[in-house]
């Protein structure tokens, strides 16, 4: 786990690569966006992997490994790292101390999610690449950073039904991506996955609300069936398809 000449060195470029592509995919932009998953070393103490503050707005998606932070999971210290921790770190930790099956804590200013989470408005989940993140639900604002924010998330956490993947809608500010995995390599991978996926999913909902206002369809249709309405989604009711299951899909 520790292999080579920096801690966690392996862990670290995994995260630099990621900020990497998801900067340049245009999936998060100059404003932002944090991204970390967990790890333990070779005596199974646990740490988190952390991008540092300011890797979009001063480094714009070029980070090196060395600038990516190693947080001790029990003190929230940094034990490794050339950046500052981040200012979110308040909901990453909400999010791993509330759900213990959370591996990797992804938060991204794509920019089709964010039209959905700016109008408060829950995202249709209509494409069947999407449905393993069911019901992708708007959160109520607050400022960024905040305990405020980091409170939000965990008690949407502690009343939810604990299964993961989800993927959050965080209003006027970005996308939350939670996910489980082997470890947190794995569960970094499958974030980077819903973030694209989503992303094409939040412009294919709007298209299908456009077409809805001008007659063209009647709902909102995924895999073949009906699965909601322009008055489900104004009334926050859950937009997605619970009734086809992807049978052997992962």
């Amino acid at each position: 786990m520790t292999s080579g000449k920096i801690l966690f060195s392996e862990e670290r470029k995994a995260l630099a690569d990621a900020v990497y592509l998801t900067y340049h995919r245009k999936n998060t932009n100059t404003a932002g966006g944090n991204f970390s998953f967990k790890t333990v070393d070779k005596n199974g103490k646990e740490y988190i992997i952390m991008t540092p503050s300011m890797m979009s707005e001063a480094y714009h998606g070029k980070i090196s490994p060395s600038q990516v932070l190693v947080v001790d999971y029990d003190t929230e210290e940094v034990v490794a790292g050339e950046g500052k921790v981040t200012r979110e770190i308040n909901m990453h930790f909400a999010c791993y101390r509330t759900n213990p099956d959370i591996k990797c804590v992804f938060h991204a200013h794509a920019p089709n999610a964010m039209f959905w989470a700016t109008s408060h408005l829950d995202m249709p989940n209509v494409t069947e690449s999407t449905q393993k993140v069911e019901y992708i639900k708007v959160l109520d604002f607050a400022p960024n950073t905040t305990p405020e924010l980091a409170e939000i998330v965990r008690q949407e956490l502690l009343h939810s039904d604990g299964k993961l993947p989800k993927e959050y809608l965080l209003d006027s500010h970005g996308v939350l991506i939670l996910t489980p995995g082997a470890d947190g390599e794995e569960a970094l991978n499958k974030a980077l996955q819903i973030l694209d996926t989503v992303e094409w999913n939040a412009e294919i909902a709007y298209k299908q609300t456009i077409f809805q206002k001008l007659g063209i369809l009647d709902g909102y249709y995924s895999k073949g069936r009906k699965i909601g309405t322009i008055d489900d989604l104004i009334h926050h009711r859950p937009i997605w398809n619970h009734i086809e299951q992807d049978e052997g899909y992962e």
